[in-house]
């Protein structure tokens, strides 16, 4: 063989084995294992409009799906007596995390199905120091820790906000979906605001998408001024519905989404939930990387949302201060 025949094969047989090794890399390096729990809609629904956020974030932080992270997304779709069955279920696949939806029922299944996995819930509703969730914003102590959303003070503001928009307002009905809690801290606040605003508040229990018609219906025979809605997983999937029922029965709808009010409701107050989805990637990223839950504080939104539609409120009748309308981060035209 000549010398240069033999340089030749000398580098291919380097190259070929190098090869492997790289390949040996990937192939031998941690695929994390996310098992994500749904309570409301389709696995479909799940991936393309709730999670794309947290897929981006750990996209981001050098996480590709596929490559060295695995989603397994599980849903209830409405029959929260599935919800211990999928926990389990994730449990068992072995996933290095497991997110469920908010607290209430999947919070608690997740955390009855395991005591060592770590549990990062990204828009918790509840108080979780309160409600014995974890130990201390600062410091969990367990296996859990998320955001919270900061649900009952907020509820107290929106009541605030639709008033100086609609201050003839006096009986306003409160849409709300008590599976996935009792929203204790939320009612507390709001009833206490209401007091102070002299509101009477008419409670309307929702507790599937089929129930929204018959909410909205009883809110005519109620006489009720406007409509309020606590943020939970139904009101947040069911945006545009109840946005579209409230315009047909021309009420002034506030709600905590930016969702809903882009779909026509009147006003909205509150963190962006996208944002919040996103921010928990940074949770995973840091527990992938050894950081234990117990270790990880509790964070508040960073980011609150105030959108008004003046379109929607031009159809109602009514005249949006300029004050209100400085304030806002969006206004709707």
């Amino acid at each position: 063989m000549r010398p240069g025949t033999i340089k030749t094969a000398a580098k291919l047989a380097l190259c070929v084995l190098a090869l492997p090794s790289v390949t040996l890399a990937q192939q031998g390096g941690k695929i994390w294992r996310v098992g994500i729990i749904g309570v409301l809609g389709p696995v479909p629904f799940m991936r393309s409009v709730v999670y794309p956020p947290l897929i981006t974030g750990l996209r981001d932080l050098g996480y590709e799906e596929g490559r060295n992270v695995v989603f397994e997304f599980r849903s209830a779709d409405g029959h929260l007596e599935r919800l211990p069955d999928i926990a389990a279920e994730l449990v068992a696949l072995k996933v290095d995390v497991l997110v469920p939806a908010v607290c209430g029922p999947p919070l608690d299944a997740a955390r009855h199905a395991t005591k060592t996995i770590p549990i990062v819930v990204p828009a918790c509703d509840d108080d979780m120091v309160e409600t014995g969730i974890v130990a201390s914003v600062a410091h969990p102590g367990g296996n859990v820790t998320g955001l919270t959303k900061l649900a009952p003070e907020l509820t107290a503001k929106r009541l605030d906000l639709l008033k100086e928009m609609v201050p003839a307002a006096s009986n306003i009905a409160v849409v709300w979906d008590p599976n996935v809690s009792a929203y204790l801290a939320d009612w507390r606040e709001l009833r206490s605001r209401a007091s102070v605003k002299g509101v009477t508040l008419q409670p309307l229990e929702a507790r599937f998408p089929a129930d929204l018609d018959g909410a909205l219906t009883s809110m005519v025979s109620e006489r009720v001024d406007a409509v309020l809605t606590f943020s939970d997983v139904l009101t947040y999937k069911e945006a545009k519905r109840i946005a579209e029922l409230a315009t047909e029965h021309r009420l002034p709808l506030m709600s905590p989404f930016r969702e809903t009010t882009q779909a026509g409701g009147l006003m909205s107050y509150g963190p962006s939930i996208p944002d919040m989805v996103r921010h928990t990637a940074d949770y995973l990223d840091k527990i992938f990387k050894g950081t234990k839950p117990a270790d990880l504080p509790i964070e508040l939104p960073t980011r609150f949302e105030f959108v008004v539609n003046t379109k929607t409120a031009k159809a109602l009748g009514i005249e949006v201060s300029p004050q209100l309308i400085a304030r806002a981060d969006e206004v709707i035209e």
